[in-house]
Formats: C-alpha cells, structure tokens, sequence
C-alpha cells in the first residue's frame, strides 16, 4: 500500500479536516486550539485522497502530545485506512522523537485507535474518564 504524508498546511482545516470531524458528528475543535492553528501535524493520502490526519502539540518538557486522530469517512476503504491511521500515528510518533523528544502522551476513547498505537508500542496509563477544558 503507497500513501502520501505530508505536513497540515494552512487550508487544510477548512477545507477537510472540519467536514471529517462533522461526518464523524464530532464538534471541530477550534483552530486555535489546535497545534500551529491547525497546521502542527500530519495527512495521510491515498494518491491525491486524503484519508486521515493527526496532530502534535509540543510542550515544555520532553513530552509531545500525539492526537486529535481524525479520517475521512467517506473513504471506504476500510483495510487501507486502518493502514493509513497507524502509518499516521506512527510518523508522528517519530516526528516527536526525532524533534528530541522523550516521551508521547494521547488521549484515546476509540477501541480502534486505541488498539493501533498499542501495536506501536504506547502503552495505557490510567483509565482515561473524563476530558476537562476551561476557555480563558
């Protein structure tokens, strides 16, 4: 399977990630919210179809936060997706390490994804419960 990553640019929240979280009847989050206004992280595609992106947030320590895993569903095919997802998870994941960081940290409730970067080597830290954010 051949896919294509490349690094988010400035209309690709706009014009694709906010409809995939919308298909997904996820609210977007705010492009301020997200990594480099929307543009700190990676797309997947299959030839010139995107399939799926992700983000980092770099910190203060030398810990990145890898997440906000989003795809497109109307991209059918399932099999080549999931590759697509975990190529995603795992170029991030060495975007991080490359950029000297020591450790990755992730949000997760789907299984799925949960189950792809288990397979990359993350491992499950405390029972993740409840997502609290406070606008300032």
């Amino acid at each position: 399977m051949e896919f294509n990553i490349r690094k988010l640019n400035s209309t690709d929240y706009e014009d694709t990630l906010v409809d995939w979280w919308k298909d997904w009847g996820w609210e977007p989050p705010a492009k301020d919210f997200l990594p480099d206004e929307g543009e700190g992280g990676l797309l997947v595609l299959d030839n010139d179809v995107p399939v799926c992106a992700g983000f980092i947030y770099i910190t203060n320590s030398k810990v990145a936060w890898v997440d906000w895993i989003i795809s497109n569903k109307k991209y059918t095919k399932k099999k080549k997706k999931h590759k697509a997802v975990e190529i995603l998870v795992d170029s991030l994941t060495n975007t991080c390490k490359n950029n000297g960081n020591k450790y990755t940290y992730a949000l997760l409730k789907n299984k799925g994804l949960i189950k792809t970067y288990e397979k990359l080597g993350y491992i499950k830290g405390d029972t993740y419960t409840h997502e609290m954010i406070k606008a300032l």
